[in-house]
């Protein structure tokens, strides 16, 4: 059975970070390993929240438990999403290195939470240029938004899908085979409409989905760790992508409907599995 350890952030109402990730993972049929990087009372979109910061000692210590049950040969992937402050980020990727040293094809797949478009950058001073630097080139998959793969490849914005997919290619070419872009928007598509890009040494695809009118928290931790598990069952990225849309797009859909600001990850969960909708991706190489 894939394992994924998942080391991200956890709330007790609501979803995201691995509260968004890990039943949708095991839904699918993916064992997973979620290591904590904070326990919140709920996201830090709400006025107030509570709960405690775990430090990288403490995930590295989390981690150190599992290396001692001689289990990390059989994890096959390390999926991180926020990472809160540069000392996690590196402790993040030690991580990665451990279990690499106990699997060598583990893959680590990067979703490098920085910002969005209409937030600017939303993380520590610093976090930016950590991940653009030093933590998405080890990354075997990245799971940009639109705005964080601007960033991470020079700053300019990209308003074409040929400057999108140009810097899919700049981004591979610091390290991650795969790149999955999120949330992209260009010149000439259609306002009700949003697009997912993705691209590896095959070629590029896109698939697009209608435009929900409301932002949903932890969507992008839903993405990546579909989008994940797809890779890890050894989809083609075609598929994969296709899948991932089906799948998210459902869960956003449900949530929507029931008018809930909060993923409704187990009323829609057959979602995940019977996806509702289905989209086919156009290749765009």
């Amino acid at each position: 059975m894939t394992a994924i350890m998942s080391v991200q952030s956890s709330v007790a109402y609501g979803h995201v970070g691995n509260s968004a990730a890990t039943f949708p993972l095991m839904r699918v049929g993916v064992e997973v390993w979620p290591v904590l990087t904070v326990h919140f009372s709920n996201h830090t979109g709400y006025p107030s929240w509570r709960g405690p910061l775990l430090t990288p000692a403490d995930v590295a210590e989390v981690v150190e438990g599992i290396e001692t049950l001689g289990v990390l040969e059989r994890c096959d992937a390390v999926l991180s999403g926020y990472q809160g402050a540069a000392e996690m980020g590196h402790t993040i990727l030690d991580v990665v290195r451990k279990v690499k040293q106990h699997n060598p094809a583990a893959v680590y797949c990067c979703d490098p939470v920085m910002g969005d478009v209409g937030r600017g950058m939303y993380v520590r001073p610093g976090i930016p240029e950590l991940m653009r630097d030093v933590v998405v080139p080890q990354a075997d998959v990245a799971t940009p938004n639109h705005f964080e793969l601007d960033f991470l490849t020079g700053g300019e914005q990209s308003t074409t899908m040929e400057q999108v997919l140009a810097k899919a290619d700049r981004l591979r070419e610091s390290g991650p085979a795969t790149v999955l872009v999120t949330s992209v928007v260009v010149q000439g598509q259609q306002p009700e409409e949003l697009q997912l890009v993705a691209v590896d040494g095959t070629g590029a695809w896109s698939v697009t989905t209608p435009l929900l009118d409301r932002s949903f928290t932890g969507s992008g931790d839903l993405t990546s760790a579909m989008f994940l598990a797809c890779l890890l069952a050894g989809d083609p990225l075609a598929e994969a992508l296709a899948t991932t849309a089906a799948r998210v797009y459902g869960v956003l859909s449900v949530t929507a409907a029931a008018g809930e600001s909060e993923l409704q990850l187990v009323a829609a969960q057959d979602e995940l599995v019977r996806p509702t909708h289905t989209f086919t991706a156009t290749r765009l190489r």
